[in-house]
């Protein structure tokens, strides 16, 4: 038996390497304590955030 998912693994790879990104950019925007734990958060739903606002932009 074939397994096809070996795709799926450089996605994942890809993924975490921008989840990192994210959080370099955004800890080094923080000043204050709570910036930090908003930081930790925005690094991880980064994608949705940026999909949010490239629809917002096609809409206009």
């Amino acid at each position: 038996m074939s397994n096809s998912n070996a795709g799926a693994a450089g996605g994942g790879a890809l993924y975490g390497l921008g989840i990192f990104g994210a959080w370099v950019f955004f800890f080094q925007q923080a000043d204050v304590f709570w910036e930090y734990v908003l930081a930790v958060f925005q690094g991880l739903f980064w994608p949705a955030f940026m999909v949010y606002d490239v629809f917002v932009a096609l809409a206009r």
